[in-house]
This record gives structure tokens, C-alpha cells and sequence, in this order.
């Protein structure tokens, strides 16, 4: 694989279902993402985006063609080097996924659990950190029912960053937010990947964000239909 790869998928291909059920939903994607881009994957509801997401981001096991994550191949690999996987990367969803009985920092910390060796008082400190480079440091001590939906989405964000993770994995971010703060956390991905030289893919059928992708590409029934390079 390519030094400036973090990731390579080639001839992918999945299917669900068994026997007269099974239905294939992936055709042949191949998928490049370069250390440090802000890739966009585009389409419609049903036509895969969330399939390839859960494959990358070694959620669900690769049933045919080639992924190679982090210089690693994900075909057949055992549940064991799947998890340590995981651990590397970093993930957002539409619904922020928010304890409501904790606060930010200590839903931010959650982000830093499946990671060894961490104290509770570095946890502390690389949550609060987190969220005061999401614009949150007047918030670290609220509660989820206390914030605005802009305001728990940035929250979500600095829990998948706090690890440092080397890939994010977004999926329909900003689906559920105004114009406004979903621009400003697509902005925020950007910056935080700008400066750490994360790298971002993003799932959405938001047009709104589009200008500010380095890539895009539109996935339809399936299949990788356009690969629009802006960077």
C-alpha cells in the first residue's frame, strides 16, 4: 500500500441475507483515502454508505475483496487485531449518542476508555482539552439536556478525537442540525484533521458540506458512480 494511504479498499464486494434471501450490497468499490483528507461519500438512503463505513471501520467482517487499514489486512483477520483496530480510530453518528446522566467531560472520557494505561487524571485533563478545542470549555460540567443539538454533535466530535485517533469515521454527522452548526462541525473535523493530520471519511447526503470535501465521491445502489477530486 501506498505510504500516503491510510486506507485501501479494492474490489469490495458484500452481501446480506442467506440463501433465496441474500442480496448483494456492495459492487467492486474500490475506496483510496490519503493521510490527512477530508474524503465526502455520497448518496442516497439504501445505497450502501453506511455498509462500506461499518466494513473500514472493521465493524463488520470483510467478506470479499481487499482492505488494508493502517498498513494492516482486514481479510480474515482475527477479532483480536480487529479491536486493536478500532481502538486507532475515531467515530461520530447522526445521533450524537450522548449519556444523559453524565456530563461532557465525563462523555468525552468514554472516549478513552478502551485505551490502557490512561489515569483517571489524564482522562480529566485530555477531555477537557478535547472539548475546549471544539469551543466547549465553558461547557465541560453541563449535561446533554443543558446543551444545544450544534452543541452535543461538537461534544460527540471531541469524544472520537480525544484518543488521537488516526481515522474518523463519520456517519451522517450532520444530518439532524441546522445550517449553521453543521457547517461549524464539518469545520471543526477539518481543523482538528488539519492540525493533528487526521484523517476524515464522512458519510452524508447533506449537500450543504460538500464545498468544504476534498474528495467526493457518490455511491448509488451500491456502486462508486463518481470520484470528484477537489483538494
Amino acid at each position: 500500500m501506498d505510504s500516503e494511504n491510510i486506507l485501501e479498499a479494492v474490489g469490495l464486494n458484500h452481501w446480506f441475507g442467506t440463501g433465496d434471501a441474500r442480496k448483494q450490497a456492495l459492487f467492486d468499490v474500490n475506496l483510496t483515502l490519503r493521510r490527512g483528507s477530508f474524503t465526502v461519500l455520497m448518496g442516497p438512503s439504501g445505497s450502501g454508505k453506511t455498509t462500506v463505513l461499518t466494513l473500514v471501520g472493521c465493524l463488520r467482517a470483510v467478506q470479499d475483496g481487499q482492505v488494508t487499514l493502517l498498513d494492516r489486512q482486514l481479510n480474515g483477520a482475527s477479532e483480536a487485531e480487529l479491536v486493536a483496530l478500532r481502538r486507532r480510530l475515531g467515530f461520530i453518528f447522526q445521533a450524537h449518542n450522548l449519556h444523559e446522566s453524565l456530563t461532557a467531560t465525563q462523555n468525552v472520557i468514554m472516549g478513552l476508555q478502551i485505551h490502557r494505561g490512561v489515569s483517571d487524571a489524564q482522562a480529566q485533563h485530555a477531555a477537557i482539552h478535547s472539548l475546549g478545542l471544539v469551543g466547549l470549555s465553558d461547557r465541560v460540567a453541563y449535561l446533554p439536556g443543558n446543551l444545544s443539538g450544534g452543541q452535543k454533535q461538537r461534544v460527540a466530535v471531541a469524544r472520537a478525537l480525544v484518543g488521537n485517533p488516526a481515522l474518523v469515521l463519520a456517519d451522517e454527522p450532520t444530518a439532524a442540525l441546522d445550517k449553521d452548526s453543521a457547517a461549524e462541525v464539518v469545520d471543526l473535523l477539518k481543523r482538528m484533521g488539519a492540525a493533528r493530520g487526521t484523517t476524515t471519511l464522512l458519510v452524508t447526503h447533506d449537500n450543504r458540506i460538500l464545498d468544504r470535501a476534498d474528495r467526493i465521491l457518490t455511491l448509488e445502489d451500491g456502486r462508486i458512480v463518481s470520484v470528484e477530486d477537489r483538494s
